[in-house]
Order: structure tokens, then sequence, then C-alpha cells
């Protein structure tokens, strides 16, 4: 199959899965309606809706721009619909492509981050499965879980921040010079608007990226003789 035959099956099947998804969860509270016979009124509903809209309506658009090129076509459209995109299957995208050293916008990258992404599903699946057996039948065990004091409660607390830790730190190491000034302005950020949305937050970090970046290339503190360094580091290796 060819690349744009391969683009085109994974954007016309892509949509046809988004849609069943969208179809299935709004079936949810149509289903419990229908169930208790009771409706909510549509001034209300788009009342809740327009206060939540503002927010991540620009949030869900700003993480489709910005997870795409990361992620490629198929891994977008398999990320957005199995959930849990910046925990947890962007950092296996990208560290799958980190190791077998693809790059995120090539063929390669494409198909090694559609592969990583449906693993981790496959994955995240089977261990929720796992767990909700072993909560249903050991209630001590969700108990020792959930309170506040307990080990397994404060090591949760940092498992995201333990993969995106290990992640970045990688990035920063092999590209130092460009990521000091996202860094530096990204902290300010949080500094000033410490509760801005993750999604929006991210955008940033990107924009920021690239600007900072775009400026070093100009200034010649940054260029092809970096690249060709990392590519060097990376053949060694």
């Amino acid at each position: 199959m060819k690349k744009r035959e391969y683009i085109d099956s994974v954007h016309f099947y892509g949509r046809i899965w988004c849609i069943l998804a969208l179809v299935v969860f709004l079936m949810v509270p149509t289903a419990m309606c229908l169930h208790f016979g009771v409706w909510p009124e549509a001034g209300i509903v788009l009342k809740g809706l327009g206060s939540v809209a503002i927010l991540f309506y620009p949030t869900a658009v700003i993480e489709v721009v910005s997870y795409a090129p990361l992620l490629g076509a198929g891994g977008t459209y398999l990320s957005f619909i199995t959930g849990n995109i910046t925990n947890l299957k962007m950092p296996c995208a990208l560290n799958a492509m980190e190791n077998a050293k693809v790059r995120a916008n090539s063929e390669e990258g494409e198909v090694i981050s559609t592969i990583a992404i449906a693993t981790s599903a496959i994955v995240t699946t089977i261990v929720i499965a796992v767990f909700v057996v072993i909560f249903a039948f050991i209630p001590s065990f969700k108990d020792l879980v959930s309170q506040e004091n307990s080990a397994w409660s404060m090591t949760f607390k940092q498992v995201t921040l333990t993969i995106f830790g290990s992640l970045a730190a990688t990035y920063f190491v092999k590209h130092w010079k460009i990521a000091i000034f996202p860094i530096a302005a990204v902290s300010i950020v949080l500094i000033f608007a410490g509760t801005l949305p993750v999604g929006t937050l991210i955008f940033v970090g990107v924009a920021l990226s690239l600007i900072g970046a775009q400026v070093m290339y100009k200034l010649k503190i940054v260029g092809h003789d970096d690249e060709k360094k990392e590519a060097g580091t990376a053949d060694a290796k």
C-alpha cells in the first residue's frame, strides 16, 4: 500500500470510529434519560454547556493541533478515541519513536507511534480490568490504596510526574540550548497563571519552543552542526 493510500484509509476509518465513539458516549446519558423518563430542559443544558464550552472547546482544538504532528494520523485518531493522551499515550509514542530512532513526522514514525499507542491502550484496558476484579473481591485493598496516609496513595500521585520527568529529561539533555527558553517562559507563565488549562499550556509551550528555536537559529546559537552532532551520537549508540 502506498503512503497516500495508507493515510487516506487512516483518515477514512479514523473519522468513522470517532463518530461511532461520540455516538456511544452520548448514548450513556440518553439511555439513562430513557430509563428514568427524565429529560433535562434545553435552556439548562445550553447554560451548563456554555460555561464548559468556553474552556474545553478551544482546548480541544489546541490539543489536536499540538498533538497531531507528534503522534501522526493513526496515533492521533487512536489517542483521541481511547483518551488519556497527555498522561499516557503521548509519552508512550514519543518514547517508542525515540528508542526506534525515527522522527515523528516520518513514515516510520507514523507506524511506530500507532503501534505504541495501540499497545498502550490494550495494556491499559487489561490493567484496569485486573484492578476492577481485585477491588471487587478484596475491599481492604481498595481502602489501602485510597487512604491519604497510605504509601500507595503517595506513589500514585507521583506516577505522572515520574513519566514526564524521565521523558523530558532525555530531550532536555539532547537539546539543552533549545530547551532553556521554553522552560523559563513556561515557568514564568505558571507563576502568574498557575490555573491555566493543560491544553492551553501545551500550546503555549509549543509556540514558545518554535519561536525560541527560530530565534536561536537566526542568531546562529543553534544550527545544522548541532543536528549533525546529535545524529553522530545516536549512530554511536
